[in-house]
């Protein structure tokens, strides 16, 4: 908190597992959260629910939503509850048609998102990346054209770039404003190209984060992703969101440090996931600060970032890095 007794302002993007664990960190500090949510999914439930009802698609904002839930569990696993017998309801989670049936009500998808903050008691607020549907497409290395967020790490070739269609998809003027007020906006965990990506490809969207003056950090990822980031180093990452933002634009990044290794108790190189290399000499030419901790933990046989760490890290930075009122 700032010296006006003012919360700092945290915005966070991406989408999925990466962003939704941030998130479970950020929220349990005294601050201003707001999640920028992809809306670029197209496969699974949020797939289907696209076909049937031309709405945004409903997954990572459903996920966000129940990590920043502050309400019984149960209500929680409730929401997060997927169905797996029925025909008609196979694979599809509660959340999203519940996410759905608000849509419709409303009549505005980022309406519905409002709503269903108020029925889960979110500590923050979630704002998709855009008020409609978007399609991502990806240019490979051979030149090859691939439409369709679930499609493009099938392939398990070299992306050369993504992009959306329509290009002139636009935000809420809330996310803008959201932005250009933020002292901290953070990119990552979570895929690059499908999850964060998506967010900054949205025109009035990257123009702001570029020009704001909030500290601006990424969150390494512990391992390269299949068919996506395959063998990236963490300058590559890094890298790609210069290429799609149009300058680079980071303040800080924060890697791994533990052996992935040794915390899923494997042989070193024994094959993936393959941790991420921090080359810092090439890293350090890309970013003002690079810090590297001990943020990885292993849940459910899985690497994932500790929510606790990560989050306690970055208010240690907002405190020394975010200049006070």
């Amino acid at each position: 908190m700032s010296r006006s007794g003012k919360l700092k302002k945290v915005v966070a993007f991406g989408g999925g597992t990466g962003l939704s664990t941030l998130l479970r960190g950020l929220k349990c500090h005294h601050i201003d959260l707001t999640a920028v949510v992809t809306v670029a999914d197209d496969g699974g439930s949020s797939g289907r629910l696209l076909d049937e009802y031309d709405i945004p698609p409903p997954g990572d904002v459903r996920q966000v939503l129940a990590a920043l839930s502050d309400v019984e569990p149960l209500i929680e696993k409730m929401f997060q509850y997927r169905f797996s017998t029925s025909e008609d309801l196979k694979g599809h989670s509660l959340g999203n048609l519940m996410l759905t049936a608000m849509t419709d009500i409303t009549g505005d998808f980022a309406r519905a998102i409002e709503q269903m903050s108020h029925v889960l008691n979110i500590k923050g607020k979630v704002l998709p990346a855009a008020n409609q549907r978007i399609t991502l497409h990806a240019e490979l290395e051979d030149g090859t054209i691939v439409t369709g967020e679930s499609k493009i790490p099938v392939y398990g070739r070299k992306i050369r770039k993504v992009y959306m269609s329509p290009q002139e998809a636009e935000p809420l003027p809330e996310t803008v404003d959201t932005i250009m007020a933020a002292d901290l906006l953070v990119f990552g965990p979570g895929s690059l190209y499908t999850s964060i990506m998506p967010t900054i490809l949205v025109p009035a969207i990257r123009e702001a984060v570029l020009a704001c003056k909030a500290k601006k950090v990424y969150i390494g990822n512990l391992t390269t992703q299949a068919g996506e980031t395959y063998r990236y180093t963490a300058s590559e990452h890094v890298k790609a969101l210069y290429d799609h933002a149009g300058k680079p634009f980071i303040d800080a990044v924060l890697l791994n440090g533990a052996d992935i290794d040794a915390l899923l108790g494997k042989e070193q190189q024994s094959g993936p996931p393959w941790a991420v290399i921090n080359d810092l000499e090439n890293l350090q030419q890309l970013v003002p600060t690079t810090i590297v901790k001990d943020i990885a933990m292993v849940s459910g046989g899985s690497v994932m970032h500790d929510p606790a760490k990560v989050a306690n890290w970055l208010m240690d930075y907002i405190d020394s890095a975010v200049k006070t009122d």
